[in-house]
């Protein structure tokens, strides 16, 4: 990593209230985003990846209890005021939701919802923030961008709407960029033409990127490192194209074997984990994926794994008592897991 970090996660724990008792969202999670770097986040739904995205921008649940380390830039995000987190967003960090829909609102003009973003985030002339607006869609590729500025969201596709957001959260040239499943729902053509755009702001304005998804295959082409997250935990993380191609932790071999992509056979089903994450507010007592692991063992099942280096591996973790046991390849762990069949051994 070049510099100090732009954003430096410790230890962080984010509680939420829940129906049948307290949910632990995320558990002790450590990262580094450094200046100009692009981060995947994924694993499967609970996970965690968008509750701490959240939490780093100051916009975790209502009621959520947080402890730990959070800054941005060299600011503290944990415990900050209201005013100190509104000074930070849009200026420092900003945040890609999945959503368009739940963002743009539909009685505005998009360019007119772009200049008053801008605006929030800089001291500039209603006039001159409708120029830099319609410039900002001009970037991410809308045809004619002074007439679509004119335009209502329910005017845009789907795809057309993304990148309004796009150019809207990024229009201020913030250090850090959180995109929460930016795709989500677009066509496969809408959706490689959506990363390359965040690819090419990146590249163009110098900010960090933490993209969240389910897509390893896909973030992985276009990231420099990943961080698998499992019930609220670290798993597995280090640069992109070491992760895809040896991932240590049972839980990142699953998930890598389950994809199409990367299916044995192009006729039989797919490989599957077994099993379902744990619910919500009731963890297991050790390691959160063992119920699911075909290697697990008895340490598995009291003692949480903390994150450890790999051997021989710069820059590689990995949480898990049985990283020295994974084979080779590791999707042989889950070859014979497909739907109503358990795993080899299991």
């Amino acid at each position: 990593m070049n510099g100090s970090p732009v954003l430096s996660v410790r230890d962080l724990a984010v509680t939420l209230p829940g129906r049948n008792g307290p949910v632990h969202a995320v558990r002790g999670l450590s990262f580094d985003v450094g200046p100009g770097e692009a981060l995947a986040v994924v694993g499967e739904s609970g996970a965690g990846k968008s509750v701490t995205a959240r939490t780093v921008l100051g916009m975790a649940p209502f009621g959520a209890r947080i402890s730990g380390s959070a800054t941005v830039g060299g600011q503290e995000v944990v415990g900050a005021s209201a005013a100190g987190l509104r000074a930070l967003r849009g200026r420092r960090a900003t945040l890609i939701p999945q959503d368009a829909l739940a963002v743009l609102s539909p009685v505005h003009t998009v360019g007119a919802q772009i200049a008053a973003a801008l605006r929030s985030v800089r001291r500039t002339g209603r006039a001159q923030a409708r120029r830099e607006a319609v410039a900002a869609l001009g970037r991410v590729g809308i045809p004619d961008p002074e007439r679509a500025a004119r335009r209502y969201p329910h005017e845009f596709s789907g795809g057309m709407r993304q990148r309004a957001v796009i150019a809207m959260a990024t229009a201020g040239e913030p250090d850090l960029v959180f995109a929460d499943e930016p795709t989500t729902a677009l066509d496969p053509v809408t959706r490689e033409h959506v990363l390359d755009l965040l690819q090419e702001m990146r590249e163009r304005t110098g900010a960090a990127l933490v993209l969240i998804t389910h897509d390893p295959a896909g973030a992985g082409a276009r990231t420099d490192r990943m961080l698998v997250m499992y019930a609220g935990r670290h798993v597995e993380s280090g640069p992109s194209a070491e992760v895809l191609g040896a991932p240590r932790a049972p839980y990142t071999a699953g998930l890598l074997a389950s994809l199409p992509e990367r299916a044995p056979s192009a006729t039989g089903p797919l490989p599957v984990i077994p099993g379902a994450p744990p619910v919500p507010g009731r963890p297991p007592a050790g390691c959160a994926f063992e119920p699911r692991c075909p290697l697990a063992s008895d340490p598995c099942r009291s003692d949480p794994p903390d994150p450890a280096p790999v051997p021989g591996a710069r820059d590689r973790l990995v949480s898990c008592h049985r990283r020295a046991d994974v084979p080779e390849p590791p999707s042989a762990l889950f070859a014979d897991a497909a739907p109503g069949r358990e795993p080899a051994g299991a």
